[in-house]
């Protein structure tokens, strides 16, 4: 199976519920529209691994993906140690800025999560968007280079 995005959530307020969708729209270093994390300079999306979810789930029946309160569910790409890098989500480019770290908040929803979750980059990535454009469910997925690489470009 091809890397492609497996699943979308938006936020809608802080410590707000996470609402499914079939697309979102995201505006060049700004974030999802309609996201709490809108506006945010460096953590305006959030994105996870449907692999590591597969795992977790065995371990913690109760765990779903979206108790890590992530935007973005992907599969076929590892997020390990892509800080710096560039993802591709269909037409939209993210600036990983850094390692999504877990916090109380995935033990609140299922006890046992945020420890599942702590190592190996597992709960997933947050970064900056580069490319304004649509993400959809099944659009495909791939690491580029570094930023100020040759094709990568950073914004301020």
């Amino acid at each position: 199976m091809e890397p492609r995005v497996e699943a979308i959530w938006i936020k809608r307020a802080r410590r707000g519920p996470m609402d499914p969708a079939e697309h979102a729209t995201a505006v060049a270093g700004q974030g999802l529209e309609g996201d709490a994390n809108y506006g945010r300079s460096r953590r305006q999306v959030t994105i996870i691994e449907k692999e590591v979810f597969d795992r977790v789930g065995e371990a913690l029946p109760g765990a779903r993906p979206f108790m890590r309160r992530a935007n973005l569910m992907v599969s076929g790409v590892r997020l390990r140690d892509t800080r710096d890098r560039v993802l591709a989500v269909g037409d939209v480019r993210v600036h990983v800025q850094g390692e999504t770290r877990p916090c109380e908040r995935m033990d609140e929803q299922c006890p046992g999560l945020r420890g599942a979750l702590a190592d190996d980059w597992n709960g997933g990535v947050y970064g900056i968007v580069l490319d304004a454009g649509e993400i959809r469910v099944g659009d495909p997925v791939s690491i580029e280079g570094m930023i100020g690489e040759s094709g990568s470009r950073a914004t301020g």
